[in-house]
């Protein structure tokens, strides 16, 4: 049993083999994908494919960089979105601040009233974080997410020691594909911080390919990948990894 937590399914990258895809996925041992939204058109095509397969679940929000094309109508077109069947989060939302074609206050603006949403939805969060350590967790903290919702870092990039703070304030951490690579220094370090409990896996796909397949598209089998690592790693079964970290994606997403 295998949960990714984050696999976007909607974008062109599978627009000639997804329906074939998604019909083979659960025989590679997938339980559930979450699919997360970026904009106003993914988040409405992750929550079509969500209504499509029952083993979908989908989010939705602007990702940072995106945020330069907020305004109100489209926030309360988010809004509308987030209240849909099958809509189990709000993300990927956050701060990147490696790419710089969005001022970092317009990001900031919106990363706080997409968290303020999810807290008055009652709805956890999934955040992007790019060289924003410092101002994500202050923003997190300022709008007391961690005390009024759950947080989830997507693909967590952090250090072992930003690990530990945000799990004193009841962070949980999504792990992705570069733990699988053999330049990943930190990775056991991290790991050996976030226990299962806290810990969910993802693809990310189609991006984060992990090894032996990196340089290919990514999907959604091959997150055991990661899986089968995270076990090397901290020194335990893949099965444990793959039952442990599938509990915390439906805790923290809230699925039965």
């Amino acid at each position: 049993m295998l949960f990714d937590s984050h696999a976007h399914l909607d974008v062109e990258e599978f627009d000639e083999d997804r329906e074939e895809l998604l019909d083979k996925l659960k025989e590679s041992g997938i339980s559930y994908v979450l699919n997360p939204g970026v904009d106003l058109e993914t988040s409405q095509n992750a929550i079509k494919l969500a209504a499509e397969y029952p083993w979908i679940y989908a989010a939705v929000g602007f990702y940072p960089q995106h945020t330069c094309d907020m305004d109100e109508d489209m926030f309360a077109l988010i809004e509308g979105l987030a209240k849909k069947p099958k809509v189990k989060a709000i993300g990927e939302i956050g701060l990147d601040y490696y790419w710089n074609y969005t001022p970092h206050d317009v990001q900031q603006y919106w990363f706080r009233r997409q968290i303020q949403l999810a807290i008055k939805l009652d709805l956890p969060i999934i955040i992007h974080d790019r060289e924003a350590h410092g101002d994500v967790k202050d923003i997190l903290v300022e709008e007391k997410a961690f005390e009024k919702t759950r947080v989830l870092m997507h693909c967590y990039s952090g250090s072992a020691e930003f690990a530990r703070q945000l799990l004193k304030l009841g962070c949980y951490f999504s792990i992705a594909g570069p733990v699988t690579y053999g330049n990943n220094r930190k990775a056991k370090a991290v790991l050996d911080v976030i226990p299962l409990e806290h810990m969910c896996i993802e693809t990310d796909a189609p991006y984060l390919t992990p090894e032996p397949f990196r340089g290919k598209r990514n999907d959604p089998s091959l997150v055991g990948y990661t899986a089968r690592k995270i076990a090397e790693l901290k020194g335990i079964s893949f099965e444990e990894v793959a039952e442990a970290t599938c509990d915390t994606a439906k805790k923290f997403f809230g699925i039965d």
